[in-house]
């Protein structure tokens, strides 16, 4: 069930949200994700828990925003 799975919000041509969403999936960590640049209502949603992406939210509700690295 999704509902246990993080909440990975992107923007469609974000090279950080590429690479989080690129690793995650070879290790075969599942996550949803919500693309915020094709959905308002993902927008509203992200907007809740802060203003970057990536960002991830999971199941208990802890909100990482950023990809290491993205910066350097």
């Amino acid at each position: 069930m999704t509902e246990n799975y993080p909440t990975v919000y992107t923007i469609s041509t974000c090279p950080a949200c590429a690479r989080l969403k690129k690793e995650w999936t070879e290790q075969g960590k599942p996550f949803v994700e919500r693309q915020v640049d094709k959905s308002q209502a993902f927008l509203d949603e992200a907007l809740t828990h802060g203003d970057a992406v990536p960002m991830v939210v999971y199941p208990d509700g802890k909100v990482e925003v950023g990809y290491p690295g993205m910066f350097g």
